[in-house]
C-alpha cells in the first residue's frame, strides 16, 4: 500500500489490510484531525483497505 502523510510529506509503503481506523492506529493518527482519501476519494474510517489502495492521509484546518 502507498501512503503520503501530507503533515509530514512523507510517503510510506508497506503491506496492509484493514480499516481507516485500523491504519491512523497503526501511524499514531487521530481521526478526528485528518481527512483519508483512497484512490482520489474521501473514505470514512470504517473503510476496509487492501494493499492495492493509494491512500493520502491529509491534515484537517479549522479556523475563523
Amino acid at each position: 500500500m502507498k501512503i503520503y502523510i501530507e503533515r509530514n510529506k512523507e510517503n510510506k509503503e508497506f503491506d496492509f489490510k484493514g480499516s481507516v481506523q485500523d491504519l491512523l492506529d497503526t501511524l499514531n493518527i487521530l481521526s478526528e484531525t485528518v481527512l483519508v482519501v483512497k484512490n482520489g476519494t474521501i473514505i470514512t474510517e470504517d473503510e476496509e483497505l487492501i494493499n492495492d489502495d493509494e491512500i493520502k492521509i491529509l491534515s484537517v484546518v479549522s479556523g475563523g
